[in-house]
């Protein structure tokens, strides 16, 4: 006891505490020089330093608090049932119900109420609420959240959000009328308090009202057994936590499931080519079709970009100097050591099975060829046997390529992107290793809230329904003839910092579909690792609700349908099955190595 630091009895009290809230003795709180994070009873929050800084031991009590009060008061079932599909409305019921539990704690426990505002105040610092000079750069779920926290525990709005949140109080409160004053009487139910949620977002027309079969699944919400799909997003409002900035006003967003409607718009343009609608009819089809026209981009994309005059495709080492690269992979190494050894080994066992689909084998007793060892006897008492020799032959093995395409999002910021780096890092080593080459691509844009394509729009005099509003930023890491010792080190531009902003998937996986389709391997798969839809602020505050998310399930639905491109996601903390047909989510980073080696050994022996 008497070698143990501050750091480490803070931490013994700060867990025993945590276990005493949430009532759960298998609570077990680490730190975190990232972002914080609730992986089931797992808290890892913030860092402070080795002084104890008050502010900075606040912060770190406040993220332990409100996970703890998340396990006691929160029913992940009950909240998946009742959520709203409309993707800003999901984002809005997800901040509500964090805002309901953190309540509870605040309101209860004189000692929580400090620790939960100073967490309140490191989410806010860097949301984009705390940059909004118009109504509509205000994220709503934001803005709501903090006004109903004020409404709940009568805690002020933190400064830097104050401004943001007085441009919409007006607005939001003409609309919603009692609804905040009825929030403040269901505090401890959830099921009723949820209600009241999605009542109020009707109010602010989030979303539809209550059809026959939204009233069936409520009355069927008290059979047990009854399990949703949702449930699979179990820890979706983990990561929620795991993101106080941008996840707030962005990630959350993600959660939500795109209105149908907005899938059946038609009639609008595609900017890359134009192509054949009808190919894509043929549903639950799966690749390979080399007879179908895929080069052919169809015509109901109902999308479009402003200007593309500023957007960039760049290799890594174009965007810092060779020095800074070096620093960055040293500083990525340095992140990961422990994990690396675990992905090497899952590495290993994937190089193992493809070797083994490559595995030659003999056809015996021909009448020429190699002499047969095992045969040397027959030889030798019968030299004139024609049967004595083997011929190899070789298992057929498709000349393949894989790209990697990585979310550089600001909300990856931290560990999903550290391990998305070393993980793509072993992949291509294991992958060439196999004869298999390997891409990494990543994406994001040149600037936070539409750059010079919004300066161009705002000249230009505000058109209507622009389509996309920002400028893109595709980075080549690794292209596929590059051989990996080449391309090592531009991997740690991903640890750069204001690399990661904001992410359009659509055209990126467009993109990177396009450089595979130019290869001339037999067998093309591109794996998408990211953690949820794509959001960015100046595109969506301009066009219609889910316009970039249309788009992006229309690519996914096109090339899943038509092309010859095997189409595999990893979600990172969201639930991608929603978009895309062969997809895995994973709520710990940590799994990210092991989910990379299983999905590609799978396609592998599929179609091998």
């Amino acid at each position: 006891m008497a070698d143990q630091t501050p750091l480490d009895l803070f931490k013994q009290a700060l867990t025993g505490t945590a276990r005493a809230i949430a009532q759960e003795p298998e609570v077990e709180v680490a730190w975190s020089a990232d972002s914080p994070a609730q992986s089931g009873k797992n808290f890892r929050v913030p860092l402070p330093g080795r002084t104890l800084p008050p502010e900075q031991a606040r912060e770190a009590r406040g993220f332990a608090d409100s996970f703890a009060l998340k396990l006691r008061h929160h029913n992940e079932s009950v909240h998946a049932k009742g959520a709203p599909p409309e993707p800003i409305a999901r984002a809005c019921y997800d901040a509500i119900e964090r805002v309901r539990y953190e309540a509870i704690g605040s309101t209860r426990f004189s000692g929580m109420k400090g620790n939960l505002d100073a967490a309140v105040e490191l989410r806010t610092a860097s949301d984009p609420i705390a940059r909004a000079n118009e109504s509509k750069e205000v994220p709503l779920p934001t803005a709501l959240s903090l006004m109903l926290r004020e409404a709940l525990t009568g805690e002020a709005i933190p400064e830097r959000a104050q401004h943001g949140v007085d441009l919409v109080r007006e607005e939001i409160l003409s609309r919603i009328g009692t609804d905040m004053e009825d929030l403040a009487g269901a505090l401890d139910d959830q099921r009723a308090f949820q209600d009241l949620t999605l009542d109020m977002l009707r109010h602010l027309e989030l979303t539809l009202p209550d059809t026959p079969e939204d009233e069936s699944r409520d009355d069927g919400e008290d059979e047990e057994g009854e399990a949703p799909e949702e449930d699979q997003d179990s820890d979706e409002e983990d990561d929620g936590e795991a993101q106080p900035q941008e996840s707030d006003a962005r990630g959350e967003v993600v959660d939500g499931e795109a209105d149908g409607d907005a899938e059946q718009d038609t009639d609008g343009e595609q900017e890359m080519s134009d192509g054949d609608p009808s190919d894509e009819e043929g549903e639950g089809m799966q690749p390979v079709r080399p007879n179908r026209p895929w080069t052919d981009l169809p015509e109901d994309f109902d999308y479009k970009h402003y200007t593309d005059k500023f957007d960039e495709v760049i290799e890594a080492p174009e965007l810092c100097d060779h020095e800074e690269l070096d620093r960055l992979r040293t500083y990525l190494d340095s992140q990961l050591a422990g994990l690396q050894g675990v992905v090497t080994r899952l590495a290993n066992r994937l190089q193992r099975r493809l070797m083994a689909q490559q595995n030659r084998s003999w056809d015996f007793d021909q009448e020429e060829g190699m002499l047969d060892a095992a045969r040397l006897t027959r030889v030798v008492v019968s030299p004139g046997h024609a049967l004595s020799y083997k011929i190899e032959r070789d298992t057929e093995f498709k000349d393949t390529v894989v790209t990697l395409l990585i979310d550089n999002s600001g909300s990856m910021r931290g560990r999903p992107i550290s391990i998305a780096a070393i993980s793509a890092d072993i992949m291509a080593r294991t992958l060439e290793r196999c004869g298999v080459k390997t891409e990494i691509l990543g994406f994001t844009t040149r600037a936070w809230k539409g750059g010079q394509s919004r300066e161009a729009w705002l000249a230009d005099g505000r058109p209507a329904n622009p389509g996309r509003l920002n400028d893109l930023r595709h980075i080549v890491y690794k292209k596929a003839d590059e051989p990996w010792r080449r391309a090592r080190r531009n991997l740690g531009l991903m640890m750069r910092e204001g690399l990661l902003k904001e992410n359009i998937d659509g055209e990126a996986l467009l993109w990177a579909h396009t450089r595979l389709l130019a290869r001339p391997e037999d067998r093309r798969i591109l794996m998408v690792i990211s953690d949820g839809a794509p959001v960015d602020d100046s595109t969506l505050s301009v066009n219609q609700a889910g316009y970039l998310e249309s788009h992006l399930r229309k690519v996914i639905d096109w090339i899943e349908k038509q092309s010859p491109v095997q189409l595999v996601a990893i979600g990172i903390g969201h639930d991608v099955t929603r978009y895309y047909k062969r997809a895995v989510t994973i709520m710990d980073v940590e799994q990210l190595g092991g989910t990379i080696v299983e999905q590609l050994a799978g396609l592998f022996e599929v179609e091998g």
